[in-house]
């Protein structure tokens, strides 16, 4: 094969696999809000041995650690890039601290997100409930942009950027509509 003719055969294999890159961050998020609407809730069911306003409590409070690590990776993210003013140069072990801390966020996020989805589904019984249950679909959906996103050489200088903002955004909304709600209280017109 000539050089025109091979670069022809390859564009098209680029074309629909950046295509599916693409369509993957959507299908987890539909995923999960299919699963969530389609199954049966089970609002009795416990995490780590707690529950009813225990297990609120127990969700609000790894909700809160994972919206401190979030904002440590948010730190630590615009450090490596040097967009952190006067803080210079990151040093190497910002790198692997950073991808350390994100694995850390994701697992803690787990627990959560279980409970939530199996406890309670995806819910439109309010505005906060409805965007906490979309918002909760659409962070899965992130993560995996944001991964695939930090694997792939051949996007723009804006795309990493762009899918950690909306992991953390997401993050932040889901602790805003949860945690803070909880610890304020519904009582206070939250």
């Amino acid at each position: 094969m000539t050089g025109h003719a091979g670069a022809r055969m390859r564009r098209p294999a680029r074309t629909v696999a950046g295509f599916l890159a693409a369509l993957l961050p959507v299908a987890v998020a539909v995923g999960i809000y299919a699963f969530g609407r389609t199954h049966t809730p089970d609002s009795t069911s416990g995490l780590f041995g707690q529950h009813g306003v225990g297990v609120k409590d127990l969700k609000a409070r790894l909700g809160s650690a994972l919206m401190g690590l979030a904002v440590v990776q948010l730190l630590l993210g615009l450090w490596m890039y040097r967009r952190l003013p006067g803080a210079g140069a990151a040093p190497h072990r910002v790198h692997p601290t950073h991808r350390l801390i994100g694995l850390l966020a994701f697992l803690l996020s787990l627990p959560i997100a279980y409970h939530c989805i199996t406890a309670y589904g995806v819910e439109f019984t309010s505005s906060r409930v409805a965007v906490h249950s979309i918002t909760g679909c659409v962070l899965y959906g992130a993560f995996v942009a944001k991964v695939l996103v930090v694997h792939s050489r051949r996007l723009p200088g804006w795309a990493l950027p762009a899918a950690g903002g909306a992991l953390v955004t997401a993050i932040a909304l889901l602790w805003y509509t949860a945690a803070l709600w909880h610890f304020v209280g519904s009582a206070s017109g939250f």
